[in-house]
């Protein structure tokens, strides 16, 4: 296509090329193909069930690798502004009924001091109005009360990142997300040095906010839970901006300049290559517990960090095996056998293979990045589901899908995706390293055939916006991927203002 200066101007801006700019355009032209998946993963097909003496080594290999020095970190996504998260309150301060209609604001009002911002609240009502909230509610001024939490001139709820949220209240004193997360990682990914790596993905907008809140928060968490806290923060990079197009595939313009928008999730593969630890743990800003409520996170935690660590162990004495020789049949057996039992890995053709190729095959397969998944059974919630799908080379492997990836015409894939027993939580621990230490260049294992397209509306136009792959399923398409069972009661997302009013965040 023909760029005028200015285009050339804003791709050089945002460190986008004109050769990327294409590409994008041709995706948002032609759409994505649908993946061709073998089965739904489930308990003993690609989904692991661990017993209690597995589950104890897994801590026990946990527990030592921390004390060996190695450096862990936990990344938290954390860049979204809370305005999803209060969708219904907007609607009801927006809308014609003056008093709570419908279940949802009729639970928030009648459960309004269970919240851990209730004090809070209070005081900013007090401030504006010169009432308190019971007071508000009993003159049946319940707008003002939601106007007090979500706009501007009051908490700013509506606008702020979840991270800086009220979430818990802790022995007379509350928690933001972002302090919860603080608190988890202090006790299972503090490493020999007493230090604990937290990463978080934030907004520009909300940078210097989610930096006080650090200064403010860190010296006292340090005392609570005897550590040192290594904190550092990350933006989503311009470069992995997507161009937004008109319905018939053409770029989308506003005044004569091209539009883009956020790549979506998986543009924190960017963010992720640029860390340097030898194990990363990876969960939502939302899904946190108060410390009263923790006990199976952190034990899950440390079950998920130990199977990491001792595959990847293995499998890295395999590399180095092969690095050297081809070894003789019977360990090239072993080692298929550990693809395919540990790994989940088939290859049909294999057998036909001589022993050389073998073995470059083994070690193309193990030398990738690892990652481990908890799993959660599925009772409803959103979330990708994992399936065994076919990679463009043959094998077939582990992989979390999103259900557009699978084609709705499909008769096959759709019973396959009825029978899907389990979902993912974005709870995963990842290592990004290879077998001889070296980091492994992340964006090279992104499935760039595993976007999407969204349908958007922008000032009254409809748009075709593209999400790249995302960060747990197409960016991490070519990883090794192991799922393994994980309770329920290690989710607890919070989507909406009254997921906090749920048992686990009480």
């Amino acid at each position: 296509m023909d760029l005028s200066v200015n285009d050339i101007t804003i791709l050089k801006t945002k460190g986008i090329s004109e050769e990327k700019l294409n590409e994008e355009l041709q995706m948002l032209k032609d759409g994505f193909p649908y993946l061709k998946i073998e089965r739904a993963a489930t308990p003993g097909h690609g989904i692991f069930v661990l017993n209690s003496e597995m589950e104890n080594q897994a801590i026990n290999i946990w527990n030592e690798y921390l004390n060996s020095g190695a450096k862990v970190l936990k990344m938290v996504p954390a860049s979204g502004a809370a305005s999803r998260m209060f969708k219904d309150l907007f609607s009801f301060v927006n809308g014609k009924d003056d008093k709570p209609s419908n279940p949802f604001m009729k639970t928030f009002f009648d459960e309004i001091e269970k919240f851990a911002f209730f004090d809070k609240l209070n005081e900013k009502c007090l401030q504006l109005y010169g009432k308190s909230i019971s007071s508000l509610i009993e003159e049946k001024r319940y707008k003002d009360v939601v106007k007090a939490l979500i706009n501007k001139e009051g908490l700013n709820y509506g606008q702020l990142p979840k991270a800086l949220l009220s979430f818990h209240k802790i022995s007379g004193a509350t928690r933001t997300s972002l302090e919860e997360h603080l608190s988890e990682g202090a006790q299972y990914a503090s490493g020999k040095d007493g230090k604990v790596r937290v990463h978080f993905t934030v907004s520009e907008d909300h940078l210097p906010l989610v930096n006080l809140k650090f200064e403010e928060a860190k010296g006292k968490l340090e005392h609570e839970y005897g550590v040192k806290y290594d904190l550092s923060t990350s933006i989503q990079k311009p470069s992995t901006d997507t161009v937004a197009a008109n319905m018939d595939g053409s770029p989308y313009r506003e005044n004569g300049s091209l539009f883009f928008r956020p790549g979506g999730h998986g543009a924190l593969i960017e963010n992720l290559n640029d860390l340097n630890a030898d194990v990363i743990f990876i969960k939502n800003i939302d899904n946190v517990v108060p410390d009263a409520k923790r006990d199976d996170t952190l034990k899950y935690k440390k079950i998920i960090g130990g199977v990491l660590v001792g595959i990847k162990q293995k499998a890295d004495e395999y590399c180095k095996v092969l690095s050297k020789r081809v070894p003789e049949e019977s360990v090239i057996n072993e080692m298929l056998d550990f693809l395919h039992k540990v790994l989940c890995i088939t290859h049909d053709s294999t057998d036909s293979m001589s022993l050389k190729e073998k073995a470059d095959y083994i070690f193309q397969k193990l030398n990738r990045p690892y990652r481990v998944c908890g799993m959660v059974k599925n009772e409803g919630e959103p979330g990708g589901g994992p399936f065994l799908a076919y990679n463009p080379d043959g094998t077939v492997s582990p992989q979390i899908l999103e259900s557009t990836q699978i084609d709705p015409e499909n008769k096959e894939s759709q019973k396959m995706l009825k029978e899907a027993t389990h979902f993912n939580p974005v709870d995963l621990v990842v290592s990004t390293k290879s077998w001889d230490g070296k980091k492994f260049n992340l964006p090279g294992y992104v499935d760039k055939a595993t976007g999407f397209i969204s349908i958007k509306s922008r000032e009254g136009v409809e748009i075709k916006a593209l999400e790249l792959p995302g960060l747990w399923n197409g960016a991490m398409s070519d990883w090794n991927t192991v799922l393994v069972e994980v309770p329920l009661s290690t989710f607890n997302p919070v989507k909406t203002v009254n997921d906090l009013l749920r048992e686990a965040h009480q």
